[in-house]
């Protein structure tokens, strides 16, 4: 029954916007990617490009996962964090790349809300977990040359397991409160995702509500797990070249460097790109800027891992040839 004062038409306008309300908001059951804009006929080469990318990116960190895990003399706890690392880049590019490939030859380029969060939330976790990963490298680097004689005792197969444990676990809860957050904030009306996969900043550019309480969530979580383990690295990585300058030989200094020079590559990529992209107060600086640094921290650093950590590690060569000729000569006798 209608309040007094109130006409038919006016009930009409009422059920009109309550229908174009529930319009909007059930509109959003997918959102839209815009992707890389304005390829035309580089598309393809693109598509070729990215699939080569992918390819090499988990062959290589495959490759290095089981020639780890096959080879006996490469059970050291350096070793087992670089098979761990490669074992999270699989799962790392496999987020996005597969649905950034499908998005270059689809014309529909749609993904679900709870597809969206989904895939947002496992990139962060991976992310996450990652920091943690470089970080614990990086002490095991700090053992092994600031602390040689203590090394053996204090950095065991255990402790080893703890921290990589520890790594995957304190990955997959930072992401959980961020996820609840955005999960709860109405979208309506404009559904087209400003970049090339799901992430939390073009997220909340789509949110009809003030979301100045998300972000900076975002920017807490994220500079907390960004900062603090990047210092955390760099504080190792310091003392470590203090000790290295100590050793007065020029190839034992040579040989202390070499053992730290990958991973310190491999963090310098990495965080390099996550810091301007993350650890911010703004939503967004630029979408040719986002779309570029998700490209090196999503496509380029996982593709590089399996180079560094291959190409400038004899015993990883080495290994990778043991591998490959005992298993040629069990299939040819």
């Amino acid at each position: 029954m209608s309040e007094p004062g109130t006409t038919e038409a006016d009930v009409g306008n009422v059920q009109l916007l309550s229908s174009m309300e529930r319009r909007n908001h059930s509109s959003l059951a997918e959102f839209v990617f815009l992707g890389f804009p304005n390829v035309g006929h580089v598309g393809g080469w693109l598509f070729a490009l990215l699939l080569l990318a992918y390819l090499f990116t988990f062959c290589g960190n495959m490759l290095i996962f089981l020639v780890i895990r096959l080879d006996v003399a490469l059970h050291t706890p350096m070793y087992r964090f670089v098979s761990i690392l490669s074992f999270l880049e699989l799962w790392y590019t496999a987020t996005t790349i597969p649905n950034m490939l499908a998005n270059l030859l689809r014309e529909k380029k749609t993904i679900s809300f709870a597809g969206c969060l989904l895939q947002t939330y496992f990139f962060h976790s991976l992310g996450a977990s990652e920091c943690y990963l470089l970080t614990a490298m990086a002490y095991d680097r700090y053992l092994a040359i600031c602390r040689p004689l203590h090394y053996p005792a204090v950095m065991t197969p255990t402790l080893c397991g703890k921290l990589a444990a520890s790594c995957w676990t304190c990955g997959f809860l930072c992401p959980i409160s961020e996820v609840i957050l955005v999960s709860q904030l109405p979208f309506c009306g404009y559904n087209e995702i400003q970049h090339i996969f799901c992430d939390f900043p073009p997220l909340l550019s789509l949110a009809c509500k003030d979301t100045s309480t998300n972000v900076l969530v975002d920017f807490a979580i994220n500079a907390f797990i960004i900062l603090v383990t990047f210092l955390f690295i760099m504080v190792s990585y310091g003392r470590i070249i203090g000790a290295v300058l100590k050793i007065k030989t020029a190839a034992g200094r040579k040989k202390a460097f070499s053992t730290c020079a990958s991973h310190l590559t491999v963090v310098l990529i990495f965080f390099g790109s996550i810091i301007f992209m993350y650890v911010r107060l703004k939503k967004s600086y630029s979408l040719t800027l986002d779309r570029t640094l998700a490209v090196v921290y999503s496509v380029l650093t996982p593709l590089v891992n399996p180079i560094i950590y291959s190409l400038r590690n004899k015993e990883l060569i080495k290994a990778i040839k043991r591998t490959i000729f005992q298993k040629v000569g069990r299939t040819h006798p």
